[in-house]
């Protein structure tokens, strides 16, 4: 590192990020349990849309078991060897998490564009067994991306309050971390673009059937993949707006501390916005997803049914 970079105070008043990265811990753990037991309890042959939406929920857990750690150390009170586990493990977990996210979700508007445009044939992209084989292949290409930055071995450096995780880097893990970084904006580009076009071609359809009886329909397949993009938009745009110049922040490419620290408080706020998909993923099962509605809907009708009938019985005890 630079003599400029060594002294710039890049990673300090991070604690006013913590509380709303601990909010969304707190709903994210919430809804991201009901809906792995919703999912539990429908035993039913899971349709093409529920593969992708339980691999997206199985990617959100790796984020819940991430964000205890990174609110620890980011508040400061976290042990030595607890920054070294986050730097390593916990915090390519949350990036682990984020691009599994925004692979799925592309799936996800493949499918329902897909059964919207084409309703008469079914792709093979939208058969069960070869959802299956496809999200083992992305589990598998986005961890062969990123466990390196976990494997490889980082140095020893002297015990200090504040600290970047590039700092525990050598050269090899530096580079494989640009590497990495650059990789996942190609990523972030190419789902996109599935998103787009699925939308642009959902729209598409709506215009060509609003006069047909099966408009309703449409209207609620756009929703839904409306829905999606609106969620992916608040999410992860944003976040992959800075990752580019916050990464060469990271660099001799950007030495000046003030924009180092600009870039590094902006890369903080957009990754809260990131992590928040925690957040939204729920309500996009619930959209989304026949059996996890279903549920849903029982649920809460059983949580209701007893004060109904106390109600009734307190009405004819009057009576």
């Amino acid at each position: 590192m630079t003599n400029s970079s060594f002294f710039c105070p890049v990673y300090k008043d991070l604690e006013p990020f913590t509380y709303f990265f601990y909010l969304v811990f707190l709903i994210g753990i919430i809804g991201s349990c009901f809906a792995a037991w919703a999912f539990i309890q429908k035993n039913t042959h899971h349709r093409c849309v529920s593969i992708y939406l339980i691999n997206l929920l199985t990617a959100d857990f790796l984020l819940i078991l991430s964000l205890p750690v990174k609110i620890v150390v980011d508040l400061g009170v976290a042990p030595w060897k607890l920054k070294i586990f986050h730097c390593q493990v916990t915090a390519c977990l949350i990036y682990i998490n984020m691009y599994l996210s925004i692979i799925f979700l592309a799936f996800v508007s493949m499918d329902r564009c897909l059964q919207l445009v084409h309703s008469c044939k079914i792709y093979r992209i939208q058969e069960p067994g070869f959802a299956k084989m496809l999200s083992a292949v992305v589990w598998l290409m986005v961890l062969l991306i990123m466990v390196p930055n976990m494997l490889i071995p980082i140095k020893d450096i002297k015990e200090k309050s504040q600290v970047g995780c590039m700092e525990f880097k050598k050269e090899f893990g530096r580079n494989w971390h640009l590497l990495t970084n650059f990789l996942c904006v190609a990523i972030f580009l190419n789902f996109s673009a599935i998103i787009l076009i699925s939308n642009c071609l959902v729209v598409r359809q709506l215009y060509r059937n609003k006069d047909n009886e099966n408009y309703p329909h449409v209207r609620r397949a756009l929703i839904n993949i409306l829905l999606v993009t609106t969620a992916y938009i608040i999410c992860f745009v944003p976040y992959h707006i800075v990752r580019i110049p916050y990464t060469l922040s990271q660099t001799e490419f950007i030495s000046d501390c003030s924009t180092r620290i600009s870039l590094f408080k902006a890369k903080e706020a957009t990754l809260l916005l990131a992590v928040s998909n925690l957040c939204f993923d729920p309500i996009l099962y619930y959209h989304l997803s026949k059996a996890f509605r279903l549920k849903v809907t029982e649920t809460f009708a059983s949580l209701k049914e007893p004060k109904t009938l106390k109600d009734k019985s307190g009405c004819a005890n009057e009576a």
